[in-house]
């Protein structure tokens, strides 16, 4: 049962300008990366994936790979609302996540397998396009992101 508990406990909704947001009924297989400037962990992409109700949320330190070859480390985050899709703005200092986010690609993606360890995905965005993979590693939430071979 997917849950955005754990993103409202995080937030103070009269504080941050982020969505509050709620688990919607259906999937329509958007995403969207942000360039987060997180005060206190640097530059990075939050890649999310909308699926099961929810933005499945990963933050990339070194960014989603444009080309095919390169892999980089993707922590799974808490489940963030639909509403986060189109989000950009300005979260406040002394809230979880201060910094500026802004909207780096947005578009659909095609699920091409999902298990527990792997999910494959074709992205059409503006900017990602193409067969990504997402692999789960053995440490709690890392996975890997790259562009796989079309």
């Amino acid at each position: 049962m997917m849950s955005l508990e754990e993103y409202w406990k995080k937030r103070d909704f009269s504080k941050t300008p982020e969505p509050k947001g709620e688990i919607e009924k259906e999937s329509k297989n958007r995403f969207v990366v942000h360039d987060h400037y997180a005060k206190k962990a640097g530059h990075h992409h939050d890649f999310r994936l909308e699926m099961e109700g929810v933005l499945k949320s990963w933050a990339v330190p070194k960014g989603v790979p444009e080309k095919e070859g390169i892999r980089h480390l993707a922590i799974q985050t808490e489940d963030h609302p639909v509403a986060y899709l189109t989000f950009k703005g300005e979260i406040p200092e002394g809230e979880y996540g201060a910094g500026k986010v802004e909207i780096f690609d947005i578009g659909r993606y095609k699920l091409l397998e999902k298990k527990d360890n792997k999910i494959i995905f074709e992205l059409q965005g503006k900017k990602l396009k193409g067969k990504y993979v997402l692999l789960k590693l053995k440490r709690k939430n890392q996975w890997l992101i790259f562009k796989a071979k079309s």
